[in-house]
């Protein structure tokens, strides 16, 4: 016979402890004081002032700033791209980075430098770098200025870095020995991917596209040049933004930015409600 060692429970006290996590020291209170003040000078107190604004004008004005003809079209075109342009980085990116991880070929180390030229150049610059390419005087020919295809086109370039970036890291640390487990015992390769490398990545890739949209659906400089800001065409909803303020109407700004603000956040709880269903199913 053998014998079972057998580890005694904790305390039920100690259960808790651990659940609640030990007591905040000096610094440490003093470390989450400074954080909590910097993050509410940042972030919370100015999206506090701008619902504030927003509701100035009570429900009704409100609800007739965000309904205006033009603002809604602003707003559909805004939304609706950026979704569009973000399902386009999760499947491109995506696979951008696993070329950039699992594959060897002359050139890479300069693709790695290129992907993150969006980041560093300035929006602006990268409007005026689109209008070259794919403007009047297009040396390719192709001319899509002041459409929405500038619009899509945009937002793709400006938000290209995100799901590679977030996702190259996750992959290139993945342990290779449970994909070659899966193939021994007869796993194809899409099985493979679906079971075993899919739920370690949807994480990354969540968090990129959340990354994604809220990056496109606020996207100003570099639609300026390409796009024509073309009301009830291609006029996007920072350029919608920024005239209502030149017009003198902050609320109707500030009406716009909570409705982005409200769907950015949407997104975000989709995204996390997705990643942890394919977590658990994986």
């Amino acid at each position: 016979m053998t014998s079972a060692t057998l580890v005694p429970d904790r305390p039920a006290g100690n259960r808790r402890s651990a659940r609640a996590g030990l007591p905040l020291t000096r610094v440490s209170g003093l470390g989450l004081g400074v954080a909590m003040v910097w993050f509410s000078l940042l972030v919370l107190i100015p999206l506090a002032a701008v619902v504030v604004t927003a509701s100035e004008g009570g429900w009704g004005g409100f609800w007739r700033a965000v309904t205006n003809e033009q603002t809604a079209a602003t707003l559909r075109l805004t939304v609706g791209t950026a979704l569009l342009v973000t399902l386009v980085n999760v499947v491109m990116g995506t696979l951008i980075a696993w070329v950039l991880v699992r594959d060897r070929f002359f050139g890479k180390r300069a693709l790695e430098i290129l992907i993150d030229v969006p980041f560093a150049l300035p929006t602006i610059v990268a409007g005026l770098v689109l209008l070259s390419l794919y403007g009047p005087d297009s040396p390719l020919g192709v001319n899509i200025a002041n459409t929405r295809i500038a619009v899509f086109l945009a937002f793709l370039f400006v938000t290209l870095p995100f799901i590679v970036r977030t996702v190259q890291p996750v992959l290139s640390e993945l342990d290779p020995d449970a994909e070659e487990a899966a193939a021994s015992l007869g796993a194809s390769r899409l099985t493979t991917f679906r079971r075993i490398i899919l739920p370690s990545l949807t994480p990354a890739i969540a968090a990129g596209a959340a990354l994604s949209f809220a990056r496109a659906v606020g996207e100003y400089g570099s639609l300026v040049l390409l796009s024509g800001n073309l009301p009830m065409r291609t006029e996007v909803a920072s350029v919608r933004i920024l005239s209502s303020i030149e017009n003198d109407n902050p609320d109707s700004a500030a009406a716009v930015a909570v409705v982005l603000l409200a769907v950015s956040l949407a997104v975000i709880v989709v995204l996390d409600v997705i990643q942890r269903r394919v977590m658990r199913r994986g």
